[in-house]
């Protein structure tokens, strides 16, 4: 079956981050995937999660730095980076900002993201 979605739900968060998810939980009731657009604004960060879901992110442009427990990892535009689900791990942006695609296998959920 097609369905077509006719444009993202808007997910509210602190801190100045846009999220509109395209396919999820919020924005099409899937919960096997949920692929959002994200843009972070100078100075974004959240707090550490250990999310229970694999997390696909490509970065459009400006650049996400992902804390883990290996160190930090510096993702500019035109990158990806995948964290695997139980990695502990802490996004923020550049002094930029950052616009990125992430896609969550489960679908994103607050209780998932395992957020400190």
């Amino acid at each position: 079956m097609v369905r077509k979605i006719e444009g993202p739900a808007r997910i509210p968060v602190p801190g100045g981050k846009i999220i509109d998810e395209h396919v999820g939980r919020v924005g099409s009731g899937d919960e096997a995937i949920s692929i959002a657009h994200m843009t972070a604004p100078p100075g974004w960060e959240e707090p550490a999660q250990t999310p229970s879901f694999t997390e696909y992110t490509v970065v459009l442009r400006g650049t996400l730095v992902v804390e883990h427990a290996e160190g930090t990892t510096r993702v500019e535009a035109g990158q990806s980076v995948v964290t695997e689900p139980g990695e502990k791990v802490r996004y923020s942006v550049g002094p930029e900002g950052a616009e990125y695609i992430a896609v969550c296998l489960p679908a994103f959920s607050p209780e998932a993201a395992g957020r400190d």
